[in-house]
């Protein structure tokens, strides 16, 4: 493939410019050459980026805990294709990503947990895309440009809006660190709805009796005092404007 020449800026204004133009590039490169650390050895690189993603991965321990399989390093090997072959071949401009891990195998019999053999290996996870000396990246043959995103802190979050009826609706976000979002809202009967990952909306006690709550009974416990009363006497006055908890029975 042909270079395309660079044409030279020319200033013709009278006052020169004390300030260089800065190249906009660096702050997608650099933050990228943090994110991966391939030019720092293993020992020295920081818990962030791809290093901090295989930190909080492993160890990754069986349900018995007689096995365990722990991170050592990764490694970027040198790219199959250069950006241009990529261009021209419609590939994409990646290297391959390998991970040096360690499978620790303990004796139980015993009672107490004692080492019984460690083996380490490098394995290969895949292909990396790298990005390229222009900030951008190839995919299949096409230059692709990662675009910024503003993420919300993780925490509850209330909102209210009202209704075109004039009703004031109720709702809280719940966003966690990592996972599915949720959210509880409620409709205009005063019906309260919980939404998975912006998916159908389902009754708030549907997800209720799949924590364990399956009585109407039980819900109901979660949210005011329970009380049995008998509806002999004073009793009768006392359950008047209550709501029953549970299925009357008749003796």
């Amino acid at each position: 493939m042909k270079a395309i020449p660079i044409t030279k800026r020319r200033n013709f204004g009278k006052v020169k410019p004390k300030i260089e133009m800065p190249n906009f590039l660096e702050v997608q490169i650099n933050s990228y050459k943090k994110f991966l650390q391939a030019d720092v050895p293993p020992s020295k690189r920081k818990p962030v980026g791809l290093q901090a993603a295989f930190l909080d991965s492993f160890p990754i321990v069986d349900v018995y805990g007689k096995y365990e399989l722990q991170f050592e390093s990764y490694q970027l090997r040198k790219p199959r294709f250069t950006v241009d072959e990529c261009r021209t071949r419609n590939l994409t401009y990646a290297a391959p990503l390998y991970v040096k891990l360690r499978l620790v195998s303990y004796d139980l019999e015993s009672g107490e947990k004692k080492v019984k053999d460690i083996k380490e290996s490098s394995v290969y996870l895949g292909d990396f895309p790298l990005m390229t000396p222009t900030g951008t990246f190839i995919i299949n043959g096409s230059e692709r440009v990662v675009v910024t995103q503003l993420h919300r802190s993780p925490g509850v979050f209330f909102d209210e809006r009202i209704h075109p009826n004039g009703k004031v609706l109720y709702s809280a976000r719940l966003i966690p660190l990592h996972g599915s979002w949720m959210e509880i809202t409620f409709d205009v009967r005063d019906v309260l709805h919980v939404v998975i990952s912006a998916r159908k909306k389902v009754p708030f006690t549907t997800l209720l009796r799949a924590f364990g709550y399956e009585k109407d009974r039980d819900i109901i416990e979660l949210f005011h005092k329970v009380e049995e009363v008998t509806l002999k006497g004073k009793g009768i006055e006392k359950a008047v404007g209550s709501f029953c908890a549970d299925y009357i029975a008749d003796p």
